[in-house]
């Protein structure tokens, strides 16, 4: 039986993202299609479109967790780390007691992928290159979360160099990412 899939989208400036844009774009004809065969396999919810205030509908998003098989948190690697909206949404809607701590299951045994665009090329990204961390390595408070959550950690997807990427390799990432998305729908 086919998986169901949560994208929650996280980029403040998505217009001027090429590389964001074309890795939604894959995501979005999923779920249109998935739509069209009248069935929910992809979801792409936007936080900045739905939440350009900031306040978050703590139950809606979290029906939005209960009704999928799988949460894939999409966003650009800012300072490190996400948009701060994402900050906001974990604080908010990952609940003790709904989430984690006593009594905190909802989201025991969904799977959770982290998938970014990160500005500098991979070499930056290691021990001796500029940036002194791996991707792993600074996505490890992220891991920590699905962690608690009682989620199952998948190694992220990421986009290296996304500002200079090519028109070739942004058709190349799409297309690994789609593949991605179809081995979480076919599981």
């Amino acid at each position: 039986m086919p998986k169901s899939v949560l994208i929650l989208f996280a980029h403040p400036s998505y217009a001027r993202s090429r590389a964001n844009r074309a890795l939604r774009s894959v995501a979005q004809d999923r779920a249109l299609r998935s739509v069209a065969q009248d069935r929910e396999h992809v979801t792409v919810h936007d936080l900045y479109e739905t939440y350009p205030n900031f306040l978050i509908d703590v139950e809606a998003e979290q029906r939005l967790l209960l009704d999928h098989d799988h949460i894939v948190l999409m966003h650009p690697l800012f300072w490190y780390s996400a948009p701060s909206l994402v900050k906001e949404w974990l604080d908010v809607v990952l609940d003790y007691g709904w989430a984690y701590g006593e009594g905190g299951t909802a989201l025991a045994g969904k799977t959770w992928t982290q998938v970014i665009t990160a500005g500098g090329p991979e070499k930056s990204y290691c021990s001796d290159g500029l940036n002194r961390f791996s991707i792993d390595e600074l996505l490890r408070p992220f891991q920590a979360t699905a962690n608690l959550c009682q989620c199952v950690w998948q190694a992220p997807f990421v986009l290296h160099a996304s500002r200079q990427a090519t028109p070739e390799i942004l058709a190349e990432a799409a297309a690994k990412f789609s593949a991605l998305l179809e081995g979480l729908i076919d599981g």
